[in-house]
């Protein structure tokens, strides 16, 4: 099987991060966004969406999404655990990932498409139209992000990880999703030292620099 990654996306990034918590190897193509690689007709072949990770399976199947990716190799590979083992524990993972989804990596594209200046009226001929880019959504984003990481602070009182007591794919969607707002130039207050300490200690494994 092949990954087609894209170095500094968060969406390949999360990915990458899992397979390093689970040891897992896997042939990867690099795809240069920079140069719209992932528009070209090599790429949409693989994926017609035009976006990465992509995962093309020995069979000719595509798995597009991240999150789907890696609940494939989790299913492969249960151990170590990243998605829960206990009922409650996967529903405690899934309820964290699917809220960093929501409120904040959501209002960091939020922020980035619209107002940097890359993102302005762009469409891909064939695939789909160019969107106007709404400052209101920007602002609205901004309030979302503000919110999001209050929250995620104050949860995190008295607790090491985020949904369990253990790492888990909640915590790689929020140190992808911390990290990746910075390019919306959002970032966490500096009063915030629960956030500030696990982000700290996210970084710091080695699965970081996947």
């Amino acid at each position: 099987m092949k990954l087609y990654d894209a170095a500094w996306a968060p969406s390949p990034r999360r990915v990458r991060i899992y397979l390093a918590e689970k040891g897992i190897e896997v042939d990867r193509v690099p795809v240069d966004l920079r140069c719209d690689e992932h528009l070209g007709e090599a790429f949409l072949r693989i994926n017609p969406r035009g976006v990465v990770p992509a995962l093309e399976l020995d069979s000719g199947e595509v798995l597009c999404e991240s999150s789907a990716i890696c609940r494939y190799f989790e299913a492969l590979q249960p151990a170590p655990s990243l998605f829960g083992e206990s009922a409650l524990d996967i529903a405690r993972i899934e309820s964290w990932t699917r809220r960093i989804e929501q409120e904040g990596y959501a209002a960091a594209v939020y922020v980035l498409r619209n107002q940097r200046e890359a993102f302005r009226d762009r469409g891909v001929a064939g695939k789909w139209p160019a969107i106007p880019q709404i400052p209101e959504l920007a602002e609205r984003g901004g309030i979302l992000w503000a919110a999001f990481t209050a929250t995620l602070d104050a949860h995190l009182a008295g607790r090491t990880w985020i949904a369990t007591d253990g790492y888990s794919f909640a915590d790689i969607s929020a140190l992808v999703t911390i990290d990746f707002a910075k390019a919306a130039r959002l970032t966490v207050p500096e009063g915030f030292v629960h956030l500030h300490r696990w982000h700290a200690a996210a970084s710091a494994r080695s699965s970081a620099a996947a």
